[in-house]
């Protein structure tokens, strides 16, 4: 549906949906914010702070809506992502006994998991398929919940869209219309590779977050100080220990075999570390650290 205003339903009030919700708004692409949270706390919230024009069920969000998005963690995103597709439909159905002569059912349903393979396969054979269109927009931060809402998060980002051949072509004009609301540039990619990237790129980054915290407050038993000795390269590496568990577990048992790999690379390389320190070879730690600044090439 490729139209100036619409009608946005948001299905999970916390970071990513609560500051679409803002800026899909304030920027004009809604004219409406449906949200659906089930947490009655962060329900109440979203509506006092203004993030939705109003909290309502699941399935009347989604009969409503022009443009569904599934801002849930991937575990959750599964279950509701081929009921969305089956309100769809039915409602197509309906339209269809009831004379309506304008054709399918022009709905869009978009998710922003951080995991597209799982998502896809779970409606490949859905009659509704093409209209959804799978994303990911590369932005977020550690805090969770309505509060961490934030206007002007996604500005500047990449956003990724996942086996846009399967979408209609007018769903994935409107989700790209959608995405130069938020200012986020378009990236391409089939669901596999997006989820290799994905666990290089972002999941390691958590897993070793985790790690690292888990370590340290391991140390801090015996020595009580060792936080006041915490300088900012501290504070910057172990930032994401911060993030939610009901988010992340998901993302980290459904992406398992990648992240897994990446891991087990990851520990290769600790171990090179470790072995060059135990025998005092400078040489071999310099190379490990001097390979390594090659990233300023790519992160500035």
């Amino acid at each position: 549906m490729e139209q100036d205003k619409m009608t946005v339903g948001i299905v999970g009030l916390g970071l990513i949906g609560g500051s679409m919700a803002i800026d899909l708004k304030r920027r004009g692409f809604a004219s409406e914010v449906l949200g659906v949270e089930s947490e009655p706390v962060n329900a109440a919230a979203a509506c006092r702070i203004g993030l939705v024009d109003s909290v309502v069920p699941f399935a009347e969000c989604v009969r409503r809506s022009d443009l569904v998005v599934l801002a849930v963690p991937v575990g959750a995103a599964v279950k509701m992502l081929p009921e969305v597709l089956d309100i769809f439909s039915c409602m197509e159905k309906d339209g269809a006994q009831g004379g309506d002569t304008r054709g399918r059912c022009r709905k869009i349903v978009i998710d922003v998991c951080s995991t597209k393979e799982s998502l896809v396969k779970a409606v490949h054979y859905h009659p509704a398929r093409g209209r959804y269109v799978a994303t990911h927009p590369m932005a977020g931060t550690e805090y969770s919940g309505p509060w961490a809402a934030m206007p002007g998060l996604f500005d500047g980002r990449a956003a990724i869209i996942c086996d846009g051949h399967e979408s209609d072509n007018d769903a994935v004009r409107t989700v790209e219309r959608l995405y130069d609301a938020l200012n986020m540039r378009h990236i391409y990619m089939n669901a596999s590779s997006h989820d290799v990237h994905a666990a290089y790129v972002s999941h390691i980054s958590h897993v070793t977050s985790f790690a690292l915290a888990l370590t340290v407050l391991d140390k801090e038993k015996n020595e009580k100080h060792i936080f006041d000795l915490a300088s900012g390269g501290f504070s910057s590496t172990v930032r994401l220990a911060k993030s939610n568990a009901d988010m992340w577990v998901p993302i980290l048992t459904q992406n398992r075999d990648n992240v897994l790999q990446v891991i087990d690379t990851y520990i290769g390389k600790m171990k090179q570390f470790r072995d060059a320190i135990a025998d005092d070879d400078e040489d071999s730690v310099r190379s490990l650290i001097e390979d390594a600044n090659r990233i300023k090439r790519i992160i500035r």
